[in-house]
């Protein structure tokens, strides 16, 4: 006998209408209604939704669910005035965590230092001989100390590696900065946390059905993919997951004969993810025209970290497995090098494969126009725009470029997806919410919205953070409240489209997915 859920709310958007009652049977909707008219049909149960509004769950279209999970047992940095406090806060870490293994950390940010870089030397002085390595905000930098920088054998000699570079004091000596492709020498060292990473990605996941979140596109490495296929086997694994492939995995993928979308309703196979450039933070977003100012590294152009060339065959081999293409691209060169890099391929294979450009921060018109045209999908993090503002103000100041452009892209006809990008910016979904509506922080800043013209509505807000997601994924069959779809949606206490304004204080109360409550608070 099927058992039949009638959930009612005060107020419920299914992404196309309002209503009072979805009726589920099975994890899917079945119909959607007046609640009163579908409680006369035979229900099996009744359940009552609380808060303002109830919204289709929520998918983060980029997020780093392991190195979130990491963040737990590694030393924070983030938000030190400077190096000085940041070492201190090594010191007590490593005073509460003996040991002699290598120490990860994160998230120092020297744009909030006036622009000093950090220096190895400062990290020395409270480490000793333990190696410790802490990564920047953006995540595209790492400041090691020199028990560190010997772990992987860089020293005086050491030459910059294609895509990267190791910054050097005035006496040409190693800070201990290392940028974009520089920082992979760490990727191949060990950590010793698989027995951990299950559980601590459980916590995870529990935290973000708590804001809201029913689905993640993951997009960090294989031993992600193991954690969570081992927590899927368990039986425990609470929300939906599009797993990504990294470039350096796509070999094994391959081998195994993975295919985008391929799966169950829990988890499926994600796109291939790649790195045409670096980041904002970091000074290293490929760019058209030099930084304001600037006049280093590539003529202040910032760091391609793969060739056109690259971008082709990654995106070819990976097209031709049946495999979706997400390029990270920051700087309007890096995304208009990796459109090359798609039309190319999508002309030659005619394949359907939905492919996306993460991030897309800064482009060109007429790449948003081709964008369009070739259907590639702009997953992009609202909160990147309102931590990163004055930034591009100071280094991005004349460029003929759209910095953020939601409204821009949606009016060009390009798809949206929302994400976080977490742990580089918070998870939490109503934050992004905001920062899309508003273009202001939290606190109100800048008055107006920083390039207001750029917002977009809170039912397009929502959508791009639903199905605009679940698109951008290849989940077809999630993202709005309609008969047919699987039946995850959240409870929010506050209604979001009757005050956009008020979205980052919104607290979810109820979290369901497939019919199920995976949160209650």
């Amino acid at each position: 006998m099927r058992v039949s859920t009638l959930w009612r709310g005060e107020k419920i958007w299914t992404g196309t209408e309002f209503v009072t009652g979805v009726l589920v049977e099975a994890g899917r909707v079945v119909a959607t209604g007046d609640a009163e008219s579908l409680a006369a049909q035979t229900v099996s149960q009744i359940e009552t939704l609380p808060g303002a509004l109830v919204v289709p769950g929520l998918h983060d279209a980029h997020i780093h669910a392991a190195s979130l999970a990491r963040v737990r047992t590694e030393v924070d940095v983030r938000g030190c005035a400077d190096e000085f406090e940041a070492a201190e806060r090594v010191a007590r870490f490593l005073a509460a965590n003996p040991g002699t293994g290598l120490v990860w950390g994160g998230a120092w940010d020297a744009n909030q230092w006036g622009g000093r870089q950090p220096h190895r030397r400062t990290l020395d002085v409270v480490t000793g001989p333990r190696p410790v390595v802490l990564a920047s905000a953006d995540y595209h930098s790492l400041w090691a100390n020199s028990a560190a920088l010997r772990l992987v054998g860089y020293g005086p000699e050491t030459t910059d590696p294609a895509g990267g570079r190791l910054e050097r004091d005035a006496d040409g000596e190693l800070t201990g900065v290392l940028r974009e492709t520089a920082c992979t020498a760490f990727d191949d060292l060990p950590i010793d946390d698989a027995d951990a990473l299950p559980g601590l990605m459980a916590q995870t996941i529990d935290d973000l059905l708590a804001v809201g979140l029913t689905g993640i596109t993951e997009i960090d490495h294989e031993d992600a993919h193991v954690a969570l296929r081992a927590l899927h086997e368990q039986g425990a694994l609470k929300m939906r997951v599009s797993k990504a492939i990294r470039h350096e995995d796509l070999p094994l993928a391959m081998q195994q004969g993975r295919r985008t979308g391929e799966g169950d309703d829990w988890i499926r196979v994600g796109p291939l993810k790649l790195f045409a450039d670096g980041a904002l933070g970091s000074h290293t977003c490929h760019m058209t025209e030099a930084f304001a100012g600037e006049d280093g590294h590539d003529g202040g152009h910032g760091v391609p970290t793969l060739t056109q060339e690259q971008l082709k065959v990654y995106t070819e081999l990976a097209v031709r497995a049946g495999i979706a293409v997400a390029t990270h691209a920051i700087g309007d060169r890096a995304a208009t090098e990796v459109l090359d890099a798609y039309e190319h391929v999508l002309g030659a294979t005619g394949s359907d494969l939905r492919l996306r450009i993460e991030h897309a921060q800064h482009l060109r018109r007429a790449d948003l126009a081709r964008m369009a045209r070739l259907g590639v999908v702009g997953s992009m993090q609202p909160v990147h725009c309102t931590t990163d503002f004055e930034l591009v103000d100071a280094l991005l100041d004349g460029h003929d470029i759209v910095s953020y452009g939601w409204r821009s892209a949606l009016d060009a006809g390009v798809p949206l997806a929302f994400g976080s990008d977490a742990p580089v910016e918070d998870p939490n979904p109503f934050v992004a919410l905001h920062a899309a509506v508003t273009r202001q922080r939290v606190d109100g800043t800048p008055a107006g919205g920083w390039q207001p013209h750029e917002r977009v509505s809170m039912i397009e807000a929502l959508a791009a953070h639903s199905r605009g997601a679940a698109y951008a994924a290849g989940w077809d069959d999630v993202g709005t409240l309609t008969p047919g779809m699987l039946a995850d949606f959240v409870a929010v206490d506050t209604d979001l489209i009757a005050t956009p304004e008020r979205a980052h204080e919104a607290r979810a109360l109820t979290t369901v997915v497939g019919g199920q409550v995976r949160f209650s608070g």
